[in-house]
């Protein structure tokens, strides 16, 4: 069983910065790409960031310049710094892994159960 854990949100104030991290823990082969994804109420998940295991990194236009996803391989963990925060950053956040559980099986998609980031003053 493959299990993601989310850490890091909070309430920041517009212009600050947060970092999230989602360590994966559990019995597989290996991890592939990992990603965030966000939600606000009423509205569809979207992605935010996500990363290769050999470190390609894609972003919404809307988080370019200001998010930094990265991973630590060896941790099995992806983090994400969020800097120069909006009020319309405010969202639940979701890491998502592809791991494959055993080298003979297929990768399968892995949810955290999210952190919320609340950008106020």
């Amino acid at each position: 069983q493959v299990q993601l854990v989310e850490s890091g949100g909070g309430l920041v104030q517009p212009g600050g910065s947060l970092r999230l991290s989602c360590a994966a823990s559990g019995r597989f082969f290996s991890i592939n790409s990992m990603a965030w994804y966000r939600q606000v109420p009423g509205k569809q998940r979207e992605l935010v960031a996500d990363i290769t295991t050999s470190g390609t990194t894609n972003y919404a236009d809307s988080v370019q310049g200001r998010f930094t996803i990265s991973r630590d391989n060896a941790k099995n963990t992806v983090y994400l710094q969020m800097n120069s925060l909006k009020p319309e950053d405010t969202a639940v956040y979701y890491c998502k892994a592809a791991v494959r559980p055993r080298q003979w099986l297929p990768r399968q998609e892995y949810w955290g159960q999210g952190t919320q980031v609340t950008v106020s003053s």
